[in-house]
């Protein structure tokens, strides 16, 4: 990559636990953060000398509460008490990923990376879908992002879990270590959520369990192939906000992007001209947040390819390069060829 003139920047973990530490308990088990520590020091040691941006975690939301809590992805657990073990213990190896690579001494920039989502409550004027909004912010945001910027959970995201979940794997001396100083933020950027209490005798989303809230597309939004609402202006509001309620630290959007239903016309061309309207638009978001203040220093688009996409297998394509999995020949979409001349141009046009 150095060769090509690009900056690589490392990520420590997506998600790919090995099996055997899932066999002892995986993240619902402090063991493994004391696992991913030594792992970490391992691949610095080996890689420090040649990468100068280190990410310990990326979507450790996604990885507790899809993985422990909703049963989507792997190890397909659902039970919102072990989602709430491993969000402690993948922010605790977070911070004891960060002791280990700072022991080792050199320049490395180091960071975390969230995939944070603006909450709206469905009617404004209702006091119900309003409480609805703020219990899902604590549940997608404020549990990540309190401990790692404050040194503390949100008491109010803590109080509905109480009753169902014994608290002591949050031990004295944890929370300082989950909030070490950080180089950087990464942050991943694909909806807005909008909101309306759950009514009925099973309220609630799996997604946020115990909120009592249920997550709505607005009227009048496009979606993606994933069913996500387009809402770029949702990446100006939590880039904001993140710095006026938490950090001055360069921010970085790790991933952003949108998966919509490409196929290859008879003459071998992908017109993905949805997805250059979608990253035309959030470039511009991005921009309104500089403006605005924030230290936004890098946007990663999601993906170069079209990959293995979890639970929803090769069914979605995310990339700026189409590939056709029985050959594996890849083809430029058009996107491709968009943003190329936005690296040129270093800007969108106009």
């Amino acid at each position: 990559m150095r060769q090509r003139s690009i900056e690589p920047v490392l990520t420590l973990y997506h998600w790919d636990l090995p099996q055997a530490l899932e066999d002892r308990g995986g993240w619902t088990s402090r063991e493994t953060s004391s696992r991913f520590a030594d792992y970490a020091g391992i691949v610095h040691e080996a890689l420090g000398d040649g990468v100068g941006f280190w990410i310990t975690l990326n979507e450790p939301w996604v990885s507790a509460w899809l993985g422990y809590g909703a049963g989507v992805h792997a190890p397909g657990h659902r039970d919102p008490a072990k989602a709430l073990a491993a969000t402690h213990h993948l922010l605790l190896g977070h911070g004891l990923a960060v002791e280990r690579m700072r022991a080792a001494g050199g320049d490395s920039r180091i960071g975390i990376t969230l995939n944070l989502s603006p909450v709206r409550p469905a009617k404004a004027e209702r006091p119900a879908d309003v409480g609805a909004a703020r219990r899902v912010d604590g549940h997608a945001n404020r549990l990540y992002l309190d401990p790692v910027f404050r040194g503390s959970y949100p008491e109010d995201v803590l109080e509905r879990f109480r009753h169902d979940a014994d608290l002591s794997f949050i031990r004295d001396g944890d929370l300082e270590k989950i909030s070490a100083p950080l180089d950087l933020l990464g942050v991943n950027y694909y909806m807005r959520h909008t909101v309306r209490e759950a009514e009925g005798p099973r309220p609630g989303s799996i997604l946020f369990p115990g909120a009592r809230a249920r997550t709505v597309t607005p009227h009048g939004a496009e979606t993606t192939a994933m069913g996500w609402p387009i809402e770029p202006d949702g990446l100006t509001e939590i880039l904001v906000r993140l710095k006026d309620e938490y950090t001055d630290l360069p921010l970085y959007v790790t991933e952003s992007g949108a998966a919509f239903h490409d196929y290859a016309d008879p003459e071998g061309g992908v017109d993905d001209e949805e997805r250059v309207s979608y990253l035309d638009a959030h470039f511009r978001a991005a921009l309104a947040a500089i403006r605005e203040g924030v230290d936004l220093e890098g946007y990663f688009v999601w993906s170069l390819l079209d990959n293995f996409e979890w639970a929803e297998g090769y069914s979605k394509r995310f990339g700026l390069v189409h590939v056709d999995y029985p050959t594996q020949r890849r083809t430029p979409k058009a996107s491709a060829r968009w943003y190329s001349a936005v690296i040129r141009r270093n800007g969108v046009a106009g």
